[in-house]
């Protein structure tokens, strides 16, 4: 599942720039979905917790050595957004992958689509917004299905993992104006991993692991986070965050589109027309908010390497 906050920032003045922003934003979705719908296949093999602590370690080990952050001089009070944070992401993905074990990848990112998507229309009053949510709403619905046969816990735990993902972006706007470059979001790594992994400890299936599938897990960990944090340095320096939504907004088609592919899950054309139907909502509650202007913390904050 993608790990999104959002970009704050936006130096675009050129068309290439634009281009080569949507380009790179769209080929770290395709990663980020590769490396789910490879989970995909894994989690009936050692399970869902191990695929989270896997791909949480492998976050660990990418940002720690490179940002080395410093927790020197600080207070435990002080501490709280990353702690919260790390709760959160370690949550989020293991009830995506939860989700996606049980529902399929495609049905799963749409529903957990929710979430950023809330963020975006509930501080809203337009006319538009409440269609467009209304819009969002109808295609989930139609997606869920009224016969009974999807999962209905698989459900509930997309709608989850679309709710940590909105707490995931309020925590991490904090998170960012407390803590320099990409400090806390390391540091959050960290605790994400120690709420995971004592769990993961405990349910492991050693007898299930070989360098086949050790391989597959450090690969999803890979793709869905340590190739995305390294394309959105290039991402968020050349396109705005509308632009940004915009594009996000196709990732549920994106989800479908390898869930089909790899993990051959199919979709009925009811299906297809409710993640089609969510992908338009967002794209038009985005595409018409208004980018706001820029503040000097975040100018500074996107020029850090």
């Amino acid at each position: 599942m993608p790990e999104f906050s959002g970009p704050s920032v936006s130096g675009v003045s050129t068309q290439r720039d634009r281009t080569v922003g949507v380009t790179t934003q769209l080929a770290s979705q395709a990663s980020i979905n590769f490396g789910s719908s490879i989970a995909g296949l894994l989690i009936p093999i050692v399970g869902s917790v191990i695929v989270v602590a896997v791909r949480q370690v492998v976050i660990a080990l990418v940002l720690v050595p490179t940002v080395r952050p410093r927790i020197r001089g600080r207070s435990l009070r002080s501490l709280w957004p990353v702690l919260a944070l790390g709760i959160i992401l370690a949550g989020m993905n293991l009830s995506f992958y939860e989700a996606v074990g049980r529902i399929g990848l495609g049905i799963a990112v749409t529903i957990e689509f929710l979430g950023p998507l809330a963020i975006a229309l509930i501080t809203s009053r337009r006319i538009l917004d409440v269609a467009c949510a209304l819009g969002a709403g109808l295609g989930v619905w139609l997606l869920a299905g009224t016969d009974g046969r999807l999962d209905a816990v698989g459900i509930m735990l997309a709608l989850v993992a679309g709710a940590a993902w909105a707490a995931y972006i309020l925590v991490a706007r904090i998170v960012a104006t407390r803590f320099a470059g990409l400090d806390g979001l390391t540091l959050a790594s960290i605790v994400a991993v120690v709420a995971i992994l004592p769990a993961a400890l405990a349910v492991i299936d050693y007898s299930t692991i070989d360098w086949r599938v050790l391989g597959l897990l450090v690969a999803t960990g890979v793709l869905c986070s340590a190739i995305p944090y390294s394309l959105d340095s290039v991402v968020l320096r050349r396109i705005t965050p509308r632009l940004y939504a915009i594009v996000t907004s196709c990732a549920p088609v994106m989800a479908a589109l390898f869930g089909w592919l790899i993990l051959s899950q199919s979709l009925t054309l009811q299906q297809v027309l409710a993640i089609v139907l969510v992908c338009v909502a967002a794209a038009t509650a985005f595409a018409t908010q208004r980018d706001r202007p820029v503040s000097e913390l975040e100018a500074t904050a996107v020029s850090t390497p």
